[in-house]
């Protein structure tokens, strides 16, 4: 089984970037679209308190008729994180996401921040499962004798 620890090992950049609480929704948005991300962590006096979205954004920003250059990050962040540990599995990551609709996970154990996976981290290893399993079957198919 994949753990989010391999998961983190194949990771090619390992930033992880955030904001203060202080800042607003347009640091945020900066900071995402220099990183190429969809999220940013949300911190206050170095601890975390939450995590900004692609989807806060969408949800809670301008439709709301809140302007980004004066809205406070800690206004709009959404405060409540589904958390994994190192030793959490993709297919229990992939759950957690379905169950709650979200695309990033922190990665924390015990008290300590490690890292963030995403959507996509955890779509990439899942392919790469299944792939591995289909070259199993095929290469027992083809060294059984079974010809189709």
């Amino acid at each position: 089984m994949t753990t989010v620890r391999k998961l983190l090992e194949a990771k090619e950049f390992a930033t992880n970037y955030s904001v203060e609480t202080s800042q607003t929704i347009l640091d945020a948005l900066k900071v995402m679209a220099e990183a190429h991300i969809g999220a940013v962590l949300v911190t206050e006096k170095g601890k975390i308190v939450g995590i900004y979205t692609e989807r806060d954004y969408l949800y809670k920003g301008e439709v709301l008729g809140r302007v980004a250059k004066d809205t406070l990050v800690k206004d709009v962040m959404t405060p409540k994180m589904i958390n994994v540990t190192l030793d959490t599995t993709v297919e229990q990551c992939m759950g957690l996401m379905k169950q709650y609709k979200i695309r990033h996970l922190p990665i924390v154990e015990g008290e300590h921040f490690v890292g963030l996976v995403s959507m996509r981290d955890v779509m990439l290893a899942a392919l790469e499962i299944k792939e591995s399993e289909i070259r199993g079957l095929e290469n027992y198919i083809m060294g059984s004798g079974f010809q189709s």
